[in-house]
């Protein structure tokens, strides 16, 4: 008999490690530690001034009720536009779905699509939650390691070696978090030809960072270069890191009808539509002005060149240098076998990441939240001047070590 009144599916999974290594942080902060947290991956910068007023006019309207489920009139249309001009992607207002949050997004579709056993090919070093919230809905993530010398990406054939009669997804983000590593239209070309011969297995693409990247170049999207994915395809995707708009929490999807009615069904018997003001303050995000896309980038591109310059001239630690995103993650091996002053070894990188935190106060991710090790994360998206002490602090620590 189950002795637990929680559900084995949620008994599964665990807490976001991310979210969880900020609370630690956050913790040890209220203690009355000094504690640089390069842990979130939030922007820093406020919300444009544009998009926040359109909230404020959206209020003043009285556009303060439900809306339809799948989102408003104007925030889907601002998206099939947005798709259709950045993307090449041609969809109808009936093929996209608004949600609160890109994960929302993700976790709905994995619910409506999978049946207990049925497998998500996850590349490795992935985004934290993807794997649990495989496990929140009965699925079994299968994670295929990445490694740094194929440039953190995914080859043909290791997705060929990796699909099964169990496959119902491929996941794929690009930019990524935590590496930065991004696609090129050749590689997804290679991908989709390996796709072509297993007509059941969709595709996810999370694409929550495709404005960030630092060569100057647009991200290509693998629907573009095979349009022949499109009836097994779900495009993600939405405002938080573009637009600095985090907290406003607007998400959505485009794909096949039959999915985007059940991800709708599904929102209308557990979260409902998403904030009626939020979606106002997106569709202006997405129709308005896009001069501060570039402006933020450009500084995300400083930090990391001078975070980069930083972190690769401590002994011990690498960092290649990442095409997208606004994070660093930072190869380790060179301190695994070492000892603190404290003579405690460090064995793996979680064991990096603790003593970074407790003796000198720097907050990170380790590496196995990602699924590939020994590394660890660091966040970019705050101030030259927090990273620079962050980064005095790892280097005095480091040389601390025997």
């Amino acid at each position: 008999m189950n002795t637990s009144r929680i559900a084995a599916r949620v008994r599964r999974i665990k807490p976001s490690p991310s979210t969880s290594a900020a609370d630690r942080a956050n913790e040890l902060r209220r203690q009355g530690k000094s504690i640089v947290n390069l842990v979130v991956g939030e922007p820093d910068f406020d919300t444009p001034q544009h998009i926040r007023r359109a909230a404020a006019e959206a209020m003043d309207k009285g556009a303060t009720r439900y809306t339809l489920m799948a989102g408003t009139v104007e925030l889907r249309q601002a998206i099939v536009a947005k798709l259709t001009r950045e993307n090449g992607l041609k969809y109808e207002m009936n093929e996209i779905i608004a949600t609160s949050g890109a994960k929302s997004a993700i976790y709905n579709a994995l619910a409506v699509t999978l049946e207990a056993g049925d497998e998500v090919i996850i590349p490795a070093p992935y985004w934290v939650s993807y794997p649990d919230m495989v496990l929140a809905c009965e699925g079994a993530p299968v994670t295929v390691a990445c490694p740094e010398a194929n440039g953190f990406k995914l080859t043909p054939a290791q997705l060929e070696a990796a699909i099964t009669p169990r496959t119902r997804w491929l996941l794929i983000n690009s930019p990524s978090n935590p590496t930065g590593a991004s696609y090129t239209a050749a590689e997804y070309r290679a991908l989709a030809d390996v796709l072509l011969k297993h007509p059941d297995v969709m595709v996810m693409t999370d694409d929550i960072y495709e404005h960030i990247r630092f060569d100057g170049q647009s991200t290509p999207h693998i629907l573009a270069v095979e349009p022949a994915l499109r009836d097994r395809t779900l495009v993600v995707n939405g405002v938080s890191k573009t637009y600095a708009m985090t907290g406003w929490r607007i998400g959505y999807a485009a794909g096949p009808r039959d999915l985007i009615v059940a991800m709708d069904t599904l929102l209308s018997q557990s979260t409902g539509n998403c904030c009626s003001i939020s979606q106002a303050a997106a569709a202006a995000a997405l129709n308005g002005d896009q001069s501060f896309v570039s402006e933020s980038v450009a500084v995300y591109k400083q930090r990391r060149d001078r975070t980069l310059a930083l972190i690769n001239a401590i002994p011990g630690l690498s960092c290649a240098t990442p095409p997208g995103a606004f994070y660093l993650y930072i190869n380790c091996a060179g301190l695994i076998g070492k000892t603190t002053p404290s003579g405690k070894p460090l064995s793996e990188d979680g064991d990096v990441v603790m003593y970074l935190l407790e003796s000198a106060g720097v907050a990170t991710v380790a590496g196995t939240a990602y699924g590939l090790s020994p590394y660890f994360r660091l966040s970019i998206a705050t101030s030259i001047e927090i990273l620079e002490e962050g980064c005095t602090r790892i280097a005095r620590a480091v040389a601390e070590l025997r």
